[in-house]
């Protein structure tokens, strides 16, 4: 059997079906001067849909709430603008032959000073916390809750009517929800605090108020981590039971298919089993995931330790082996490819055609001319 076979089989997930297993991961790029997509924007992601990319996740863009975004230049979902300039990109990888899904983002206590719009905006967070030991914002009461959950549904509602094939949200890296999730940053004492379950309140809000605005039938993805940008050691989930408790109620209020970040996919999530973060969900929900965590790299993207951004991993394409035999046992559906596919528009055909001599290496390639 060819090695490849798996990665490049079409598959149907509910009303999302897609020509392969590869999926371009959602990254930030700063690109959308005005939080409008431009063409460039649309012909960046057309390329990887003429490449043979199965599924495109956008980079985050912002749904409508005064606080959602943290970085200048993001695209948001929301106004007349910004959606004519989403439908652009739409149509532009639909007649590339692709599938695409908007990533939908509230960045909570991440917000930076000074952020689009509204320089005088902060941040807002379950508990006023960015990290347990220090505040950014202010901690949301529940009009605050409410106006946020409102947005995502809405952002939805727009993606939809736009023409995007399914959304997926953005409930990992420490950004708002996750920070409803993470223990340490969400100190509340009402109903959307306390133990892990509880914690999974405000998404399961989020996604119950997608699924009633979008229809039974239109894809969810919900996309969630371990690790925090603020703190990768962190942990939600020490054991399979537990991981079970935190995914059983985004099950119950619609998501279709699971994004289990990791840093690196080939790295078992629990003692006493070679699964990674993506092969338990599956395992524990029965629901489709996506894997992601340094696809075709060396070592991760920045050094935990040291976080040097000198130490940048290049291709590797004997780490596509393992990919592969992970893929062939079923853990799961399709993975998800970043700096990777960033660095080379043509991956998934060079890969498909075992064209790897002609993989671009990251480490010799400047961020300026990656487009």
């Amino acid at each position: 059997m060819n090695k490849d076979k798996t990665l490049f089989t079409p598959i149907s997930l509910g009303n999302l079906q897609l020509s392969n297993r590869v999926v371009m991961a959602p990254m930030t790029r700063s690109f959308s001067p005005k939080n409008i997509p431009n063409p460039l924007v649309a012909a960046y992601y057309k390329r990887r849909a003429e490449n043979e990319v199965g599924l495109i996740i956008t980079e985050g863009t912002c749904v409508n709430h005064k606080a959602a975004n943290g970085y200048p230049n993001i695209p948001f979902m929301h106004g007349a603008e910004a959606l004519a300039g989403w439908k652009k990109v739409v149509d532009d990888v639909h007649a590339a032959g692709g599938k695409i899904v908007p990533q939908l983002w509230h960045v909570g206590a991440i917000r930076k000073e000074g952020a689009e719009p509204d320089a005088s905006v902060p941040g807002y967070s379950p508990s006023g916390l960015m990290t347990p030991n220090k505040e950014n914002g202010v901690a949301m009461s529940q009009a605050d809750i409410n106006d946020v959950v409102e947005a995502f549904a809405q952002a939805a509602a727009d993606a939809q009517e736009v023409g995007f094939d399914g959304v997926e949200v953005h409930g990992a890296h420490g950004y708002l929800i996750d920070q409803f999730f993470w223990e340490g940053t969400n100190k509340r004492e009402d109903s959307y605090g306390g133990d892990l379950v509880s914690r999974t309140r405000f998404a399961v809000e989020i996604v119950n108020a997608i699924r009633a605005r979008v229809g039974d039938d239109y894809p969810i993805i919900f996309r969630f981590s371990q690790w925090k940008q603020q703190d990768y050691s962190a942990r939600l989930a020490e054991t399979p039971e537990a991981l079970k408790q935190f995914l059983t109620p985004l099950v119950d209020a619609g998501v279709d298919i699971f994004h289990c970040s990791t840093r690196r996919f080939w790295d078992a999530e629990f003692e006493g089993s070679d699964l990674n973060l993506a092969g338990w969900t599956k395992e524990l929900t029965g629901k489709p995931v996506i894997a992601v965590g340094s696809v075709g790299l060396n070592t991760s993207f920045i050094d935990e330790e040291k976080r040097d951004m000198s130490e940048h991993a290049g291709s590797a394409p004997d780490s596509l082996d393992t990919l592969h035999t992970r893929l062939d046992q079923g853990e799961f559906e399709l993975i998800a490819v970043g700096r990777a596919l960033l660095q080379d528009p043509e991956w998934a055909v060079k890969v498909k055609e075992n064209r790897l001599d002609e993989l671009v290496d990251y480490s010799k390639t400047s961020l300026g001319q990656l487009h």
